[in-house]
């Protein structure tokens, strides 16, 4: 069965950096991977749309991509500046980007609600040690 992974906050908080980090660890260890990142999917369905209601479609989108895959993991990194967002995607693991006090959209920025749930919660940009540290959980289920 398919685990959905939610890697969000704010942009510049790293995101990207440990999906990459972590999608590589999982790979090494024989796990089959697909990471979604939320500008690649946005560029596929040529959306820019950043209102909420664009927004609120793309965590749709991203969830139902996720289900059509046939993997050990999706890897999904999108802001999820709303708690609806998160909702929608459904992950089964969700890691909050906790680094960074604003990002560079002020528009995000203020719509951004902090995650009452999570499962991991980072609070400085390593990605090489938090990604470890969370492929270690993930490889021990």
């Amino acid at each position: 069965m398919t685990q959905r992974i939610l890697i969000m906050g704010l942009p510049g908080s790293g995101k990207t950096t440990i999906a990459e980090q972590l999608k590589l660890i999982l790979d090494v260890n024989n796990k089959k991977v697909v990471w979604l990142n939320a500008d690649c999917v946005r560029a596929e369905f040529n959306d820019w749309d950043f209102s909420e209601i664009g927004r609120i479609r793309q965590s749709r989108r991203m969830y139902e991509l996720s289900t059509r895959l046939d993997c050990d993991f999706v890897i999904a990194d999108f802001v999820a500046p709303l708690p609806e967002m998160r909702d929608n995607f459904s992950a089964d693991i969700v890691v909050w980007m906790d680094t960074i006090v604003e990002g560079r959209f002020e528009d995000t920025n203020r719509m951004f609600v902090p995650p009452e749930k999570y499962d991991y919660r980072i609070l400085e940009k390593n990605s090489q040690k938090w990604a470890a540290f969370i492929a270690t959980h993930l490889l021990k289920k």
